[in-house]
């Protein structure tokens, strides 16, 4: 049985995956108070949040390695829901949320993530790493001016501290010597205990306090639908960002399914609910980690840090945490891609999908807006692209009795508006000939064509015949054709 073993179980592999759940639980403590305050909850709130998020995903969820907890984009869907009916029905939506995540990641809307393309992909990452750098500069804003040297301390540490020795990350050691420092030195900057209380005792299983009627169905519904589309975007798109960093594959359909179980756990704890949280997952990632392990001692070592060793914890100066998260940042952003021999090559089109994505993620603060407007002008300039791509040459005989046109190039809603216009109705032969073989028949919209064409031939005592189709273009046309404009 020893070829069954989970390769957490090696020493080697437990120590960074140990290691790496601290400096992800350590980096969650500020975020997920921030994220409180945004949802307008108690900090708590979300710090149970980020625990049972983290625990159950790291059973349910299909990407190891991939932090999910409480983040910005899910606070800033139902903040509203809480500051007009209260926690009781954020906690309801949230419980909700989860339930129709599980539903469509059972219906198989994960397989969607292949019509993401690549631009897009490029745009979210760059987008993600502006976001993450952003978050941290109102921490560096009216601050006492011995944050800016921590912040530059911390940095020159994680930088040059793995050329001594990779054994612990080095995020870590920069937390614990920045903390000590200020500390020892008794240096006054703003601590993670700036932001809020930490829990005293674990979460408590419950139902929300709400009335359990239609009206309520009806109130929390649009905030839950809205949550688990966003939660599950941003989950998609990381759990394929991580898929290509490590070089591994994961089961999209099972991390829609845990997103949704996560959830509902997290809702029945009195938690604000949550999704994978990007930032957290690189520092993961970068640090080694590549199993469940670490995301699941991340959401542990969080409760535990802020149990028992609270008061400690309260006083890691922001600084440091703000120097991991610049540091994360500057490794996420794709510099490849803007450098002038990519931009060169790289088509138009793909470039304006990159600019597209990125400033949509810029100006709304949600990626999940950004990765659909990025995917929409996508689908527009491919299909701009495609449209120009069919070709129509015509041969007469030399006894002028009928004509053969040549079709070539992919028939459908874009391709086709122009296709009517490519034959002479008026001076061919009275047998037309039109040859599909060079082509493929996509849609209703080409059948339309094709019978619009017939019509007016037939309409001038011309006869019409189409060879050439292939297997699925024949069933489509045999099967649409007379029926799309009123017979002919």
């Amino acid at each position: 049985m020893r070829g069954f073993r989970p390769s957490w179980l090696s020493p080697k592999v437990a120590r960074t995956e140990v290691l790496a759940g601290l400096v992800v639980a350590l980096a969650l403590i500020p975020e997920a108070i921030s994220f409180s305050v945004i949802a307008g909850v108690d900090p708590s709130v979300g710090l149970f949040a980020c625990f049972t998020m983290a625990v159950t995903i790291a059973v349910v969820g299909g990407r190891p390695a991939m932090i999910s907890a409480a983040t910005g984009a899910v606070a800033l869907v139902i903040a509203p829901l809480n500051r007009e009916h209260g926690l009781g029905h954020l906690v309801a939506a949230v419980i909700l949320a989860g339930v129709i995540q599980v539903v469509l990641g059972s219906l198989g809307v994960a397989k969607l993530m292949r019509f993401v393309p690549r631009s897009v992909m490029v745009g979210f990452v760059n987008a993600l790493a502006i976001l993450i750098f952003a978050a941290q500069i109102p921490e560096m804003r009216d601050v006492p001016w011995a944050v800016y040297p921590l912040v530059a301390g911390g940095l020159a540490l994680m930088v040059f501290f793995p050329r001594i020795t990779k054994a612990v990350p080095a995020p870590l050691v920069s937390i614990v010597i920045l903390t000590v420092i200020t500390v020892a030195a008794g240096i006054a900057v703003p601590t993670v205990g700036d932001r809020g209380v930490l829990p005293s005792s674990l979460p408590v299983p419950g139902l929300p306090d709400v009335p359990f009627t239609l009206d309520t169905l009806k109130l929390i519904a649009p905030y839950a639908l809205a949550m688990a589309l966003v939660g599950l975007m941003e989950s998609l798109m990381t759990a394929k960002l991580v898929d290509d960093l490590t070089d591994t594959r994961s089961s999209k359909t099972r991390e829609s399914i845990g997103q949704g179980v996560a959830n509902i756990v997290t809702g029945l704890f009195g938690g604000m609910g949550g999704c994978a949280m990007i930032g957290q997952t690189m520092i993961n990632v970068k640090n080694g980690a590549r199993t469940r392990l670490s995301t699941f001692l991340a959401g542990v070592f969080l409760m535990v840090l802020c149990i028992a060793f609270g008061p400690l914890v309260s006083r890691i100066p922001m600084a440091a945490l703000v120097a991991v998260m610049v540091l994360v940042a500057f490794g996420t952003f794709a510099w490849r891609s803007i450098a002038p021999a990519t931009l060169r090559r790289m088509p138009a089109g793909e470039i304006t999908v990159m600019v597209v994505t990125v400033a949509a993620v810029i100006a709304t603060h949600n990626l999940a807006i950004g990765v659909v407007l990025g995917s929409l002008t996508a689908m527009v300039i491919f299909a701009r692209r495609v449209a120009h791509l069919v070709n129509v040459t015509a041969v007469t005989d030399p006894a002028g009795h009928q004509v053969v046109y040549s079709v070539t190039g992919e028939l459908f809603f874009a391709s086709t508006n122009d296709l009517i216009h490519q034959f002479d109705y008026s001076g061919d032969p009275d047998r037309v000939v039109i040859d599909l073989t060079g082509a493929h028949i996509w849609d209703a919209s080409s059948v339309a064509a094709l019978d619009a064409v017939t019509t007016k031939y037939e309409a001038r005592g011309k006869t019409v015949e189409i060879i050439g189709l292939n297997p699925h273009s024949a069933r489509m046309h045999d099967t649409l054709s007379g029926e799309l404009t009123g017979g002919h």
